[in-house]
């Protein structure tokens, strides 16, 4: 923000993160999805597309087309954002980027020809590699968006998860809001208190994330005694019935069979052949 202190840019900055991070977890616009699939079906069919996708081989470029669908279809569905998916997708693109950005150096082979342009088998593994993680990564995006958080676990537990996995998941989803509010009220006393325009110092920067965690141990060990005298005994119970019926249990099926058709044999191969012959 132009005339702001850097400070109070990096507290806009990080409120704006939390906020999203709630966004994400409002239920609005999620009770006519949740009625139309069971939150395991879509549990279940996001797992399998998931390993579908990731089974590809680093070179096989062309059978991952069609997977495509799947993510669009739901998007459609559930009237999500495809722009808001993707911007949740650049936050996490980086890791993707540092794994595979050192392939084209590794595999300089040229393996393929696109008029006067050689194209080494590096970039065509890097290609593959980036469009599995937007695959697998928009279909997890998806999933959370629709469901929500705490719907997830109780689809979890309702699939025999361990209960003590299903509560770490949602103790951690339930105290990153207050670790990220902590965090924001802490560079915002920060930056009402420094008159310099600088921006905030690695000391600094060091010495609130180290009152950060003191505050944060501090905090989880009243919450833990406040639980245990609540009656706490190392689980949360989840009270919410789901009713899984034929449609639910077609829908994983359909999908299900649509991925291994699509892993086993290369559809647009199979298309474009259809069509030569159909039009040659």
């Amino acid at each position: 923000m132009k005339g702001m202190p850097p400070e109070t840019c990096g507290m806009s900055r990080l409120d704006s993160a939390v906020g999203s991070m709630k966004d994400q977890d409002r239920p609005a616009g999620r009770e006519r999805t949740v009625r139309c699939i069971d939150p395991r079906a879509m549990l279940i069919t996001t797992f399998i597309y998931i390993a579908v996708v990731t089974s590809f081989e680093k070179f096989d470029l062309l059978g991952l087309l069609p997977l495509v669908i799947y993510p669009l279809f739901i998007m459609e569905l559930n009237n999500l954002s495809p722009g808001a998916i993707g911007r949740k997708l650049l936050y996490v693109s980086p890791c993707a980027l540092m794994i595979g950005i050192f392939n084209p150096l590794f595999d300089n082979r040229v393996v393929l020809h696109l008029g006067s342009l050689a194209v080494s088998g590096g970039w065509i593994s890097f290609t593959v590699l980036m469009v599995k993680f937007v695959l697998t990564a928009s279909a997890a995006l998806i999933l959370a968006a629709i469901c929500g958080f705490d719907t997830l676990c109780v689809a979890l537990e309702k699939l025999k998860m361990p209960k003590v996995f299903v509560s770490q998941l949602l103790f951690m989803h339930r105290y990153i809001f207050l670790t990220a509010d902590e965090a924001s009220r802490m560079v915002r006393a920060h930056s009402v208190r420094s008159f310099r325009r600088k921006g905030m110092k690695i000391k600094v920067f060091g010495s609130l994330c180290g009152q950060l965690l003191l505050r944060t141990l501090d905090r989880a060990l009243r919450i833990r005694h406040a639980m245990v005298s609540r009656g706490f005994r190392g689980d949360v119970p989840l009270i919410r019935e789901l009713k899984a019926g034929k449609g639910d249990t077609a829908f994983v099926f359909l999908w299900t069979a649509f991925f291994i058709i699509a892993r086993c044999f290369n559809l647009p191969q199979l298309l474009g052949a259809f069509v030569m012959d159909k039009f040659a």
